[in-house]
């Protein structure tokens, strides 16, 4: 059975597991570690657990647990002392403190949701993200960085973890068997970038046999990758990843309806256009195709990304 590892983070990593979770392959997430803001924030700050947003976010999406299960962990208190929780954060957070242990935490509530898959934390320590933007200014947290407080900011200049991450000897496991590594889609700085900062990922990557490719995303991210071109997306993530180790990237090349783009237009994102791409490129070899939903919302087609993802195989 051929293996499919994704990395990543939030809704991005989701869609993909979501989408390739149907088929008969074996799926691995390796999701980032650096998350603190909302009910996970909190959690850390308050417990000392570890971060579990994205973590959640991968279990749901690979569960093939009834219904309810999957709607308990994803369920978001709206008031009282719990207000802006996730059940799943709580929960997780608490069998991290029955455990003693987030490595055994995560297997059983694994166990628990009957996930079809595995779910690998990037890192196990407790680390924290920072961004140096151009004017100088250093942001500290991946909320900082992800929500930006003025509509007037300047473009990410460098991004790190403090203190220096330890890779989870789990990821060099799964990387080494897999078949095809997927990075993306998800908020370039926040979501992808985290995973490869971490000590020893770039190099286990590199080192797979799998085929490595980039999943573009159908917008940009203002205080992220705003005015971004199809190729800066990919020279940024070269900047972390080595240049020459991606084989594949796929970008979407069906611009939605402009009433569509309207809607977007307050959250400052634009459509990310495949022009101006060398489609003659050997490596990574670009391959674009309609990969948009047809559902009114700029968002990846789970049947269409699958269709793309498993020609690859």
């Amino acid at each position: 059975m051929k293996h499919v590892v994704v990395i990543g983070g939030g809704t991005g990593t989701f869609t993909v597991l979501s989408a390739l979770k149907k088929y008969p392959i074996n799926l691995s997430a390796i999701v980032t570690m650096a998350d603190d803001g909302g009910s996970t924030g909190m959690l850390r700050d308050q417990y000392g657990v570890l971060p579990t947003g994205d973590v959640r976010r991968a279990l749901v999406a690979l569960s093939d647990s009834e219904g309810i299960l999957r709607e308990l962990f994803n369920y978001r208190f709206k008031e009282g002392g719990l207000h802006g929780h996730s059940f799943g954060n709580l929960f997780l957070a608490a069998l991290e403190k029955i455990t003693g242990d987030f490595t055994t935490a995560l297997r059983e509530a694994s166990e628990l949701l009957n996930i079809n898959g595995e779910v690998v934390p990037v890192t196990l320590d407790d680390v924290r993200l920072y961004a140096e933007l151009e004017d100088g200014k250093v942001l500290r947290g991946e909320t900082q960085i992800d929500i930006p407080r003025s509509s007037l900011r300047m473009p990410i200049k460098k991004i790190w973890l403090e203190p220096e991450a330890k890779m989870n000897p789990s990821v060099r496991r799964v990387l080494h068997h897999a078949d095809i590594i997927i990075l993306g889609p998800g908020d370039l700085y926040t979501s992808i970038v985290p995973n490869l900062l971490v000590k020893g990922v770039p190099e286990a990557i590199k080192a797979s046999k799998a085929k490595k490719v980039y999943l573009a995303n159908l917008m940009t991210k203002f205080g992220e990758t705003h005015g971004f071109s199809a190729n800066d997306f990919v020279e940024k993530l070269e900047k972390y990843l080595g240049k020459g180790v991606l084989d594949y990237a796929i970008f979407n090349n069906k611009k939605p309806a402009a009433a569509v783009l309207k809607k977007y237009k307050k959250e400052q994102a634009e459509f990310v256009s495949p022009e101006g791409l060398n489609k003659k490129s050997k490596k990574p070899k670009y391959i674009l195709a309609d990969l948009l939903d047809s559902d009114g919302l700029v968002r990846h087609s789970q049947k269409k990304l699958a269709k793309v993802v498993l020609s690859l195989l």
